[in-house]
């Protein structure tokens, strides 16, 4: 067997030094030009972190004013203040926080700010989410998260109860190696069901060795819907011929390739749709960014697919 074992990460640092709370924070998330300045309130802050190398719960106080920049990096964050005021993206698409309401960081580098607040943190490293999906059907090239989307209560519901889980066992001493790996696969599972998915689920077969081309085939066009695609294209990405790819589609998806090249669109027209502002988006502008140029026809192909007509997609709450 092997003894390796991944490394427990405890941190507690707390104290009322301005300039070492600022230093701590900044090392803790690898920041850029961190400022920290005093308010009304006597300083002091505390900053608790624990787990291991794929996930850590974190907890951060500060009875201060906190600006600055975060850098990209390959772990997902989903962060909420329970106290004070916060906004992410300072400058560009701002974002500010809601008391108890989850939000992920920008997958990008972005500035922040932050006063007198207490905020909790899950941080996961991206592969393990990749897997994650991947077990699910999902290709890990095409994995998206939009850090604009605003979870709703129920999705709110349900992570609070599974962080809550994961707290206790995490914060345990005791808690064998074993356990730390399910609550880390229980965040990432987690994280799956607040930021869901909405594209077109893979079979499980795809999961199978002798499916390996096709699934190649698969996460081609997921990876290259925005592009003019031929199913020509998507055979020879997968080194297939353009009747093997044919028969194979038929077989796991009952549709032709270019069949699922359009469901795929259809599916990235409700993703946009879902995100955006009634108020300000025309609709045959996103469908037209997706390749579907006469109106009639998407609109009747859209409700097919999903069993409502795109302009009530983009007027749901």
């Amino acid at each position: 067997m092997n003894d390796d074992k991944p490394e427990r990460i405890r941190i507690d640092e707390r104290g009322t030094d301005l300039d070492v709370a600022r230093d701590v924070l900044a090392a803790a998330y690898a920041g850029v030009e961190w400022r920290a300045d005093r308010t009304e309130n006597d300083f002091s802050f505390h900053y608790q972190a624990a787990g291991d190398g794929a996930m850590t719960l974190r907890n951060v106080q500060f009875e201060g004013l906190l600006i600055g920049e975060m850098a990209a990096g390959d772990d997902i964050v989903i962060q909420w203040i329970t106290k004070g005021q916060g906004v992410l993206d300072v400058g560009r698409d701002e974002i500010s926080l809601v008391p108890g309401q989850a939000r992920m960081w920008p997958q990008q580098a972005f500035r922040f700010r932050f006063q007198d607040y207490d905020q909790r943190l899950v941080q996961m490293n991206r592969r393990l989410v990749e897997q994650l999906a991947e077990e699910q059907g999902i290709p890990a090239r095409s994995l998206t998260f939009d850090h604009r989307a605003d979870p709703g209560p129920q999705a709110m519901r349900l992570w609070r109860n599974s962080v809550s889980l994961i707290s206790r066992s995490v914060l345990d001493l005791n808690a064998s190696p074993l356990l730390q790996a399910e609550m880390g696969r229980l965040a990432g599972l987690s994280l799956l069901e607040l930021y869901p998915q909405d594209e077109t689920r893979l079979p499980p077969e795809l999961l199978l060795p002798k499916n390996a081309r096709i699934r190649t085939a698969v996460e081609f066009v997921h990876e290259n819907a925005h592009l003019p695609l031929t199913p020509v294209e998507v055979a020879r990405a997968a080194d297939l011929s353009a009747r093997g790819l044919q028969q194979a589609f038929q077989r796991l998806f009952e549709t032709t390739p270019h069949g699922y090249i359009r469901q795929v669109r259809l599916q990235k027209v409700r993703e946009e749709l879902l995100r955006s502002n009634p108020d300000i988006t025309h609709i045959a502008d996103v469908a037209s960014a997706w390749g579907f140029g006469h109106a009639g026809r998407f609109s009747a192909a859209y409700a097919a697919e999903f069993g409502e007509y795109p302009r009530e997609t983009l007027r749901r709450p």
